[in-house]
């Protein structure tokens, strides 16, 4: 998925209509242009659990607007004209379900969207009933593991997938951290230690150069969600966000 970057991978998470509800083809160009490795595009929903204020705010903002996923699909239908890295999709089951989980595949496929990360899906429901179905479609699943998930769900994860393991920093909902304490260094150089067939990115509290820095000391990227949210909703420019994030995380 990564045409072979072995480190210093960055991933970008934004929510489809917002702040903008037609601003989603423009926000992933100009994260590309900013040197952006991967892209991660919100399917808001209207009751985001695992989301902290930030996020919240902005699916709610996007819904309010009119953003729903079949309008995000046909928003996306052209966008591999004009965009070539890795694309996902993220967001809740409930979103993917209603949408009909064949159909939700179909589209993704159509669009050259790469992978979906659906957090609440359960891991032996996605084994039973749709794993042959992404593979089917090319559309590789990626599956969130916390400093709680045990060592032997980790590597079924790592066996069932192929694309990369997301590891979230803590159990805690989404959300900028100035730092990371002596507890999440340990999970992750835990993680480091497993040898894990995939590679894996760190996500949740990424928002500055210290905590990029701590995270890349294990992982192969990070993932970065809240402050790019923030940085968005403040300019309105998705060029001016992105160059403003690189800065932040920089700095």
């Amino acid at each position: 998925m990564f045409d072979g970057k072995r480190e210093g991978i960055l991933s970008v998470y934004f929510c489809a209509g917002d702040p903008d509800i037609d601003g989603t083809v423009a926000t992933v160009e100009a994260l590309e242009r900013a040197g952006v490795d991967m892209v991660e595009i919100g399917m808001p929903f209207s009751d985001p659990i695992a989301d902290g204020p930030v996020i919240q705010g902005a699916a709610a903002n996007a819904i309010r607007q009119g953003m729903s996923v079949g309008k995000l699909f046909g928003q996306l239908k052209d966008i591999r004209a004009r965009v070539k890295m890795p694309l996902l999709l993220m967001g809740y089951y409930n979103v993917a379900y209603h949408y009909g989980m064949e159909r939700f595949f179909e589209r993704c496929a159509e669009c050259g969207i790469d992978g979906l990360i659906i957090p609440d899906m359960p891991f032996e429901e996605y084994v039973k009933d749709y794993a042959a179905m992404a593979e089917r479609y090319g559309v590789k699943m990626v599956f969130l593991v916390t400093p709680e998930t045990s060592e032997d769900r980790i590597r079924q994860l790592d066996e069932a997938t192929d694309g990369f393991i997301y590891a979230v920093s803590s159990a805690s909902v989404t959300g900028a951290q100035k730092e990371f304490g002596e507890a999440k260094e340990a999970y992750f150089a835990r993680l480091a230690s497993m040898g894990l067939r995939n590679p894996w990115l760190i996500g949740f509290g990424i928002s500055n150069r210290q905590t990029r820095q701590a995270a890349e000391k294990y992982a192969r990227g990070v993932i970065v969600g809240s402050k790019f949210v923030t940085l968005l909703e403040e300019f309105r420019d998705p060029a001016k966000a992105a160059s403003e994030l690189l800065e932040a995380l920089a700095k």
